[in-house]
This record gives C-alpha cells, sequence and structure tokens, in this order.
C-alpha cells in the first residue's frame, strides 16, 4: 500500500467518515438530485434472505448462506507464488480474523468459472427481471466499465480505446455480462448486456474531458461559469458518487464478486495556481499565475503555506469521498480494477500548461496513489505506470474466474458504526491470500432499521398513475398523449396529441416535422391514416388530430419523421372505452399549461382547447386540468381534488371551479412545490352512485 502524500487513506479505520469542504457542500445540492435520480439507499451488511438448499450428493452440496445483521461476507483470492489461482482449499484451511479475533467459518463457497466450457444460446436481456436472471449466473462474470472521462485526457483516451477493446474480443466469454458507465450515467441507464459487440462500439467512441470545462449538457451549464477549482471539486465528487451508486446497483444483483473497471487518471486534491482560473469555461481569463510557472511556490521549490494547507484539506476531502465508495464496495462484493490510461508518465501537467515539474511530478503520485488506495481498499488491482496496460489486465478476468467465498457471524456482534479489520490466511504454504480489508459495523439505529418490517408497498393506482411518466431510456423525439370521450353512433372519440422534443444542448441530432399515424384494429380494419399535421406549422407547436374508433383494442403505429426522412417510430396498443354504457365514470383528464396571464384566460374560455402531451412542467408554470366527468344529465355532481406526493400522502386539498355550464377546471400554481414527482387525486361524488376517482401525476423541474 502506498505511504505517499495521500497514504493515510489506506489504513483501515483511520478516515474520517462524512467530512466535506463547504465548497462542495454547495455544488452537491446543485447535482446530485440529477445524479442519482432513482438511486436506491445503499443495503444493509450482506444479509441474504435464506433459501433452502436443492438435495445434492455429499460433496456436491454447497451450504446456504445465511442472514442478519451480524453475518459477515468475505470473498478470497488465493494464488501460488506464480500467481496462479488456487481452487482446491477445503473450509479448514482458512483462518478469518476480525480485529485478531479468530472467527468460525458457517458457510464456504467455492466460484470457478470455466471460460472455456460450451456456451448454451442466451436469450436478449430486454428488462430488469432478465439482467437479475442473468447476473444469478455464477458462470457469468460480471464487468462494468467505468469510463471517468472527467478525469481523462483526451489523448489518454484515444490511446486506451483499442486495448480496451482487445480486452474484451480476447478476453471475456460470451456468457460474461458488461455494462458501460460514465459519471454522469443514470443508474436507471446502466443495463448488463451479453451485447459484447456494442460494448467495443461504446469503448471506441470514448473521449475524455479532463481541464476541458466546456458544457455538454444541461447539469454542466449549471456550474459552467464557477471557478475551475471549484469544477474540478464538483467533477471529483460526481465521479465518486457515480462509484458507489454503481457499487450499490451491482450489489443488488448478486452475491458473487463483480468487477468495475475504473478507466481514470486519478483524483486531484487542489490545481495548481496556473489552473486556478476565475471562470471555467474561460480558460486563462483573468489568472495572472497563467504566465509564471513558479506560482504558488517558494524560492526553493516548495509549496508555500497556503499552498500546503490547500493540499492537506483537499487531501482530507478526497480521503473521505474515498471511503464512502470502499463501505459501498465492501457491502456489495464489488472489486475496483483502476487503469491509469497514461501509461509512463513524468508529471500530470502537459507544457503548455506551465506548471513547474516539481509540482507536476508531485500531483502525477498522488493521483496515482489515489488509484492504488481505490484498488488497495476494494480487493482490486490498480495498474499505474504500464505502456501495456492491456495485458496487465488479463489479471482481472484470472481473479473473477476463482475465488472462495466465506461467511461467519460475528462474535463481537458490533453495533457501534466503526471499522472493523479483517485478515484471512490460509494455512498452505507457498500461496498468497488477497481479501477486504473490512467493514464499517452497523449504528445501532442502522440494525434496528436492518431488522425492521418492511414498509407497507406502494398503491397499485398510485404505480401505475407514475409509471404513466416514466422516461423511456433512449433519447426522444416527440411526446404523445392519447385521450378518449364520447363520439357519435355508440362509437368513442380518440384524440392523438405530440410535441416536438428539442435536442439537449450540445447534442446533435435532426428535430421532428410530422407524425404518420394509422390506427387500426387487431384484424386489420385502419380507422385513420395520415399525417400529423400534413404540413407545416411551428415546430413548438401542440399537433393533434381526433377520430372515432368502436371500443375495444386499438393498435397505433407511429412514424417521427425528420427534414430528411424518418427518424424514430413506435407501436402501441390502446383499450378504448365504450364511454356509451358508462353512467357514471371519469374519463379521460386534460391537462394545460399556461405560462402566462392571458394563456390562463384563454384555457378558460375554450373548452375545445388542445391539451400538452407533457407532464414535465417547470415551477414557473402554471397546470390546469379539466376532469372529464360522465354522469346522467340531470344528476348533480360534485368534484374534488387533493395533491398528493409521490407515495401517494395527501400535501393540500386544490379548489375545483364550477361554472354554470362550464366544465370543472383545476389550476395548480407550481411555484410552491419542490421538485420531484406529484399526483393530483380528482374524485367525484353524485346521489346514488359510487364515488370515482382519477389519479393525475407529473413532474416538476427546478
Amino acid at each position: 500500500m502506498p505511504n505517499a502524500r495521500f497514504g493515510s487513506a489506506a489504513v483501515p479505520g483511520s478516515p474520517t467518515r462524512g467530512r466535506c469542504a463547504l465548497g462542495w457542500s454547495v455544488a452537491a445540492l446543485i447535482l446530485l438530485p440529477a445524479l442519482v435520480a432513482g438511486r436506491q439507499q445503499p443495503p444493509s451488511p450482506p444479509a441474504p434472505t435464506p433459501t433452502p438448499t436443492p438435495p445434492a450428493t455429499a460433496q456436491e452440496q454447497q451450504p446456504t448462506f445465511r442472514g442478519g445483521v451480524n453475518f459477515v461476507r468475505v470473498d478470497a483470492i488465493v494464488t501460488d507464488k506464480q500467481g496462479n489461482p488456487v481452487v482446491d482449499l477445503k473450509q479448514t484451511d482458512f483462518e478469518v480474523l476480525e480485529d485478531g479475533k479468530p472467527q468460525t467459518i458457517e458457510t464456504f463457497r467455492v466460484v470457478k468459472v470455466d471460460a472455456a466450457a460450451p456456451v448454451e444460446t442466451q436469450s436478449r436481456i430486454r428488462s430488469r427481471a432478465d439482467e437479475e436472471r442473468a447476473a444469478a449466473d455464477e458462470d457469468a462474470r460480471i464487468y462494468v466499465f467505468f469510463l471517468d472521462d472527467y478525469h481523462v485526457r483526451l489523448g489518454s483516451s484515444m490511446a486506451a480505446r483499442k486495448p480496451l477493446s482487445e480486452f474484451v474480443q480476447n478476453n471475456v466469454s460470451p456468457n460474461d455480462l458488461l455494462a458501460v458507465m460514465y459519471p454522469l450515467s443514470p443508474l436507471d441507464s446502466v443495463s448488463l448486456t451479453r451485447d459484447h459487440q456494442s460494448v467495443i462500439r461504446a469503448l471506441e467512441r470514448f473521449e475524455g474531458r479532463k481541464f476541458n470545462y466546456e458544457p455538454k449538457n444541461s447539469i454542466e451549464q449549471r456550474y459552467a461559469n464557477y471557478p475551475a477549482e471549484t469544477v474540478e471539486r464538483i467533477r471529483r465528487q460526481v465521479s465518486m458518487t457515480a462509484l458507489e451508486g454503481l457499487a450499490i446497483k451491482l450489489g443488488a444483483l448478486r452475491e458473487g464478486r463483480k468487477a468495475v473497471i475504473v478507466v481514470s487518471e486519478g483524483f486531484t486534491s487542489v490545481l495548481p495556481p496556473q489552473l486556478r482560473d476565475p471562470v471555467a469555461s474561460q480558460p486563462g481569463m483573468g489568472n495572472p499565475a497563467r504566465r509564471n510557472p513558479g506560482a504558488g511556490q517558494t524560492a526553493g521549490g516548495q509549496n508555500t503555506i497556503t499552498e500546503d494547507r490547500a493540499e492537506m484539506i483537499g487531501q482530507a476531502d478526497i480521503q473521505s469521498e474515498l471511503q464512502e465508495v470502499f463501505n459501498a464496495a465492501a457491502r456489495s462484493n464489488t472489486a475496483f480494477y483502476t487503469v491509469d490510461p497514461r501509461g509512463l508518465s513524468t508529471g500530470e501537467f502537459d507544457i503548455n500548461e506551465n506548471v513547474g515539474m516539481q509540482r507536476s511530478n508531485a500531483s502525477l503520485r498522488q493521483t496515482q496513489d489515489t488509484l492504488r488506495v481505490l484498488a488497495g481498499e476494494t480487493d482490486g488491482r490498480a495498474i499505474v505506470n504500464r505502456n501495456d496496460f492491456g495485458k496487465a489486465m488479463k489479471q482481472i478476468v484470472q481473479d473473477s474466474s476463482a475465488y472462495y467465498l466465506l461467511g461467519y457471524n460475528s462474535s463481537q456482534a458490533p453495533q457501534d458504526g466503526k471499522f472493523h479489520e479483517i485478515k484471512v490466511r490460509v494455512k498452505r504454504s507457498g500461496t498468497e491470500v488477497r481479501a477486504r480489508k473490512g467493514y464499517w459495523a452497523f449504528t445501532a439505529t442502522d440494525a434496528a432499521r436492518a431488522v425492521a418490517p418492511p414498509k407497507p408497498a406502494m398503491p397499485p393506482a398510485v404505480s401505475r398513475a407514475l409509471s404513466s411518466i416514466a422516461e423511456p431510456a433512449r433519447g426522444r423525439f416527440v411526446r404523445t398523449w392519447v385521450g378518449t370521450a364520447r363520439g357519435s353512433d355508440g362509437k368513442t372519440r380518440v384524440t392523438f396529441v405530440w410535441e416536438p422534443i428539442p435536442a439537449q444542448p450540445g447534442v446533435r441530432r435532426d428535430n421532428a416535422t410530422s407524425v404518420s399515424l394509422i390506427a387500426a384494429s387487431p384484424d386489420g380494419e385502419t380507422y385513420f391514416r395520415g399525417t400529423v399535421p400534413a404540413e407545416g406549422s411551428a415546430a413548438t407547436t401542440t399537433r393533434h388530430i381526433d377520430f372515432e374508433v368502436p371500443p375495444g383494442r386499438l393498435q397505433l403505429r407511429l412514424g417521427v419523421n425528420g427534414a430528411n426522412g424518418p427518424i424514430d417510430n413506435d407501436d402501441r396498443e390502446v383499450m378504448v372505452p365504450d364511454l356509451t354504457s358508462i353512467e357514471f365514470a371519469f374519463g379521460t383528464s386534460r391537462l394545460y399549461v399556461a405560462r402566462t396571464a392571458r394563456d390562463v384566460q384563454v384555457i378558460r374560455k375554450d373548452p375545445a382547447a388542445v391539451p400538452t402531451a407533457a407532464r414535465e412542467f417547470r415551477r414557473t408554470d402554471r397546470l390546469i386540468v379539466r376532469p372529464e366527468v360522465y354522469a346522467p344529465s340531470a344528476a348533480v355532481v360534485a368534484v374534488t381534488a387533493k395533491l398528493l406526493n409521490k407515495q401517494g400522502q395527501s400535501l393540500a386539498d386544490i379548489p375545483v371551479a364550477t361554472e354554470a355550464g362550464q366544465p370543472h377546471l383545476i389550476e395548480i400554481p407550481l411555484a410552491a412545490l419542490a421538485p420531484g414527482e406529484y399526483l393530483l387525486e380528482v374524485s367525484a361524488k353524485s346521489e346514488g352512485h359510487q364515488p370515482v376517482t382519477d389519479l393525475i401525476a407529473f413532474r416538476v423541474e427546478g
């Protein structure tokens, strides 16, 4: 373990948890909601639900891993002096100590993956359930490439593409599961796949952005005008948080070992004065130190007291941030293999950055140390200072192909929230053992939470409503809405609405100009065929079409067209209700967005106004809802509305406007709502009928 200036982080139990500089605290509030949307909370220390062991012979039977807040899992890699795996050891050959005290090994499993074995035809992974089933196969190794573009220079990333691609081509078996992740990748978008060619294509597009602060998306635009030093802290914390979230996600997939290949040049505690530009997106502007290679150093080439203090604070922050990653990796049995694509280097900074050689060398050592510590503390390996790192990566495959899973219940049963050191020994001479360094125990509060009964499940109606506003994984060109109302002669009137979605800043793509729509019955009878709209209005205009169909299943085929032809398509099926036979029920509620007082007045006065297809609104918007209630003409209908949070809990009563001869109208000013997901619960009552309820989900953005 390195003992350089960053070396203190490698000492088990020494890091101070939860420490964070004030400058980052503000930035974290900006970034984290966008980064970890949908992210799970860290799971408790390994505590899987017991499952019965299937009948087997005495030699074949494997023990079942037991659970509990004091149950600890340890994976151990045993090699001989030549580095070859040793896989013939027995449970009695191992000794496990916690804080120096022997522990009783209660569960033991040998994991051996034979990559040369015949591979059966595997089905494609199309869903979360498919992913979980595939990950449960112990013969499928898991590798996730974490491409830390924030901490890799463009030239280094281009040099890394070939060895990374060759690693997949030459060392990964068809049964292995792969994924690629960037620091800003949403966790829900990171899916394991056996389509290795798609992974290779992703690796071949890797572009590093180290010290390049040009914003590429709306998240980065929020802090593009911050000082460069602040942006570096934000980027570092984003990468750390992403690694932590990735470990949690992988831990939820399976118990066995998972390998994360972190392609990074390491983390810097503080920028040298020459790169501390006042505005990150304007390099060199307003920074006189750019022209002084000795800035921040004494005449003897040593750091000034101010620089030493800044580095000390920065290193403490990195130490704290890394500790959270270590905790997540230990709980999820995930190993981080750090790959430095710089190869053999003499300094951290390029000559054009005008940083003194002594400072550049010190920064290089520090970044390399962060990679060594990240790998060493998570039972991985650090591949640094090597021009042939592609060959060194073969060890990753070997580590994932043969190891031991040991489990014990801690004799100390600690609930002190402290770090407890683990040592694994093997009685056979001439062997080397690598295993996790230890774990952080639960506090009494954590333990009580872990054994508490699960919270009540979200009501199905709430889940269905929220699923209607879920975004698809891939980018969209249009958003659509389909509503129904009573038609003529027993038919139902269908309203189809679409709106173009502009591309994200920095993303080049075609914009949707029209949508081709075919509406047909399952047996092929066509009810509508055409383009919506046929010819041109402005790109921001909502487009819609009405047509009537018999009640029943309706198949819609959408073709999205751009200026140069088709750019997307979609098929869906809609169940069209029979609204002529209903006495008291809700139809399809219609949503409108008003951004000015005039918009509000126009929508109020026009019952035939075209609704919006959007379900995401800004806090500066006013949301207007027209619930459609079907009731006998003489019935007196009372309509009420409540605002709910995404768990279905009531937040506030919302007034409903009821003017004579006009449909019900609900108006919600969104300025008072925090960003997040909400539901509008609309209820209708009428004498002689059962009350009916409609749930409408929407999302408020900052």
